[in-house]
């Protein structure tokens, strides 16, 4: 696996309602597959990434998109570096350390109604199809 070469800054896009020092852990079901409880906390450099992963979240809240900032060690995304885009143009990362939450980012591309319906329509399809394997 190949070490990050990111140093920020990070974001993490999200359901959830957060505040500045709020930490995001590991331990909680997955967004896409909610019978697992993932090791990891996910994020990005990309922050449009982010507001993808926020308007795919799994709940009914707005999606919201935080900066922030690891707590520990982390690691390039093996479920998209290593399995769909090697040299991880996606910037993805994860970390089994918290996430310090920053402050929240506003200035993201939102998706339209459309558009958040053919991703969904999209990963309904892929998890169908595929059945792969999240490295968690």
């Amino acid at each position: 696996m190949t070490q990050p070469v990111d140093e920020g800054p990070f974001f993490h896009g999200t359901k959830a309602e957060l505040r500045e020092g709020d930490l995001l852990t590991a331990g909680f079901h997955s967004n896409y597959r909610p019978e697992i409880v993932m090791n990891h906390i996910y994020f990005t450099a990309l922050v449009d990434g982010a507001g993808l992963s926020a308007e795919l979240a799994a709940g009914d809240g707005a999606p919201h998109v935080y900066a922030v900032e690891p707590t520990g060690p982390f690691e390039n995304d093996p479920n998209v570096t290593d399995k769909k885009f090697p040299g991880n143009p996606t910037r993805s990362y994860r970390s089994t350390e918290p996430l310090r939450v920053v402050r929240e980012v506003t200035d993201w591309t939102r998706l339209t109604p459309e558009a958040r319906r053919e991703w969904q329509e999209r990963l309904a399809g892929l998890l169908a199809d595929e059945r792969g394997e999240i490295i968690n």
